[in-house]
C-alpha cells in the first residue's frame, strides 16, 4: 500500500465494520407524533433483509413515560413473524445471525424482557445505562449510581440465566448537558465496572453531541489501550453540532469497528409530547431547538464507509438508501441524510452530462483527444522552490 494510505497511518483502523441500526428505538423516541406499529415492524424487517444484523427494536420501560413504545410486545412479535423468517431464508440470511435488542434501563424492564423471552418473542439483548455525571444519570433512571450498579448486577445475573445478553452503556463521556465537563478516566473505570459484573459489550455514548473528533480519538485510544478487544466496544454518536461522521472516522482511526446510527439521523432525548399531548419523557429538552438533534445518519455512514473500501459485512447500501427515502415519508419531513439525495459516488462515466461540443473544439484547435496540457510544455510540472516553503 501507498505510504499515504490512511490504514498505514492508523494501524488499528479496521477494514471491516459491524453496523447497527437503532432507528425504531432511539430514532423514534424523539418523535412527537405516533409512529404506527406497522411502520416500526416494516423498517425493522426491511433493515434486516438489507443485511443489518444488529437492530434495536423497542424500549421496555414504562409506557406512561415514553408512550411511543406502548406497542413493544407487538413490535417484538413482528420480528419473530414466521413469514418474515421465510423471507430471510429466501435472502440467504439466518435468523440466528440477527441480534434484536430492547432498551430496559431499569429492573422492571429486564423482568419484562425475560418474560417475553419465555414466550418466544423476547429480545436477544437488553441495554442498561449509567452516566458518569450522577445528575444526568438520575434524570434518566431516578436512582443514585451506587444503587443502580447493584441493580445492574442483579439484572445481569437474571439475563445470564435467561439466555439474554446485556449491553452496558456509558454516557456523558465527553461532557454532560446538565453538569458540564466530565472525565475520561471515570468513563474508562465505568467500562471496566460493567465488564467486571458480567456485561457482554459496552456502548460508549455521546448522547448530546458534545464530542469533538480529536477527543473521540483520544478516548477510544485510551479504551483500547486498557481493554483491547474491539468486540466489546460500540461507537454511538449524537449530532447536535454536525460532528457525527467526523466522529465515526476518528473512532475508526482509533480502532473501533462497531457503530450505530439511525435512518435520516433521527433520534435524541425522549419526546415530552406525543400527538399534541404532554408526556413525561425525561423532562424538558436540553436544546434550544429539539429538531436539531439526532444520531449519526445510517445511510450516510454506510455510503462513506463503503466508498472508503471498508467491508460492511453484507449490508445492501442501495436498499439502505431506498429505506432512507421512505422514512422521510413516514416521518413527514426532510431528514438529515445527504446520501439519499446524491447517492453513491459514480463509478462509470455519465454520458448524459457530457458536452457535445468538446470533441469538435479539440479537433479545431488541433489537440489530441487525450491531450490535457499545451504542446511543448514539460510532461511534469516544476513548482518553484520558494513556493514550497511556508512564509514565516
Amino acid at each position: 500500500m501507498s505510504e499515504h494510505e490512511l490504514f498505514n497511518a492508523h494501524p488499528r483502523m479496521p477494514k471491516k465494520v459491524r453496523l447497527g441500526d437503532i432507528t425504531v428505538r432511539d430514532g423514534f423516541q424523539h418523535e412527537e407524533s405516533w409512529i404506527p406499529t406497522e411502520a416500526k415492524i416494516y423498517y425493522l424487517q426491511e433493515l434486516a433483509l438489507a443485511g443489518v444484523k444488529r437492530l434495536e427494536v423497542t424500549n421496555l420501560g414504562n409506557p406512561r413515560i415514553m408512550p411511543q413504545f406502548k406497542d413493544a410486545d407487538e413490535v417484538l412479535k413482528g420480528v419473530r413473524d414466521p413469514f418474515f423468517i421465510k423471507r430471510l431464508a429466501g435472502k440467504g440470511l439466518k435468523p440466528e445471525d440477527i441480534e434484536w435488542t430492547a432498551v430496559t434501563i431499569r429492573e422492571t424492564g429486564v423482568d419484562r424482557a425475560i418474560k417475553l423471552k419465555q414466550q418466544g418473542i423476547g429480545p436477544d439483548r437488553v441495554l442498561m445505562m449509567v452516566s458518569t455525571d450522577e445528575q444526568h444519570h438520575f434524570a434518566n433512571s431516578g436512582t443514585t449510581l451506587p444503587e443502580y450498579w447493584k441493580e445492574a448486577e442483579r439484572c445481569i445475573k437474571k439475563c445470564k440465566d435467561a439466555g439474554i445478553k446485556m449491553c452496558g452503556t456509558v454516557s456523558t463521556i465527553w461532557g454532560s448537558p446538565i453538569s458540564g465537563p466530565t472525565r475520561f478516566e471515570d468513563a474508562v473505570e465505568f467500562t471496566k465496572r460493567w465488564l467486571s459484573i458480567g456485561a457482554d459489550d459496552i456502548e460508549h455514548a455521546d448522547h448530546d453531541g458534545s464530542a469533538p473528533p480529536n477527543q473521540v480519538y483520544r478516548y477510544y485510544s485510551m479504551i483500547l489501550d486498557e481493554i483491547p478487544n474491539p468486540d466489546l466496544h460500540i461507537g454511538h454518536f449524537h449530532v447536535t453540532r454536525g460532528w457525527g461522521l467526523a466522529n465515526v472516522l476518528a473512532a475508526l482511526q482509533a480502532g473501533i469497528d462497531i457503530f450505530e446510527g439511525t435512518l435520516g439521523g433521527l433520534g435524541g432525548q425522549p419526546a415530552n409530547f406525543l400527538d399534541r399531548v404532554p408526556v413525561p419523557g425525561t423532562g424538558s429538552y436540553y436544546y434550544k431547538d429539539p429538531n436539531v438533534v439526532g444520531l449519526a445518519t445510517f445511510e450516510d455512514m454506510c455510503v462513506m464507509l463503503d466508498e472508503m473500501g471498508i467491508d460492511l459485512c453484507g449490508i445492501n447500501v442501495d436498499r439502505i438508501l431506498e429505506l432512507g427515502t421512505l422514512i422521510e415519508r413516514t416521518i413527514g419531513r426532510r431528514l438529515r441524510s445527504e446520501a439519499i439525495l446524491n447517492g453513491r459516488i459514480p463509478k462509470e462515466p455519465r454520458e448524459e452530462f457530457k458536452r457535445a461540443g468538446l470533441p469538435g473544439l479539440k479537433a479545431k484547435l488541433k489537440e489530441r483527444p487525450d491531450q490535457l496540457i499545451p504542446e511543448g510544455w514539460p510532461l511534469k510540472a516544476v513548482v518553484p522552490p520558494e513556493v514550497l516553503k511556508r512564509k514565516p
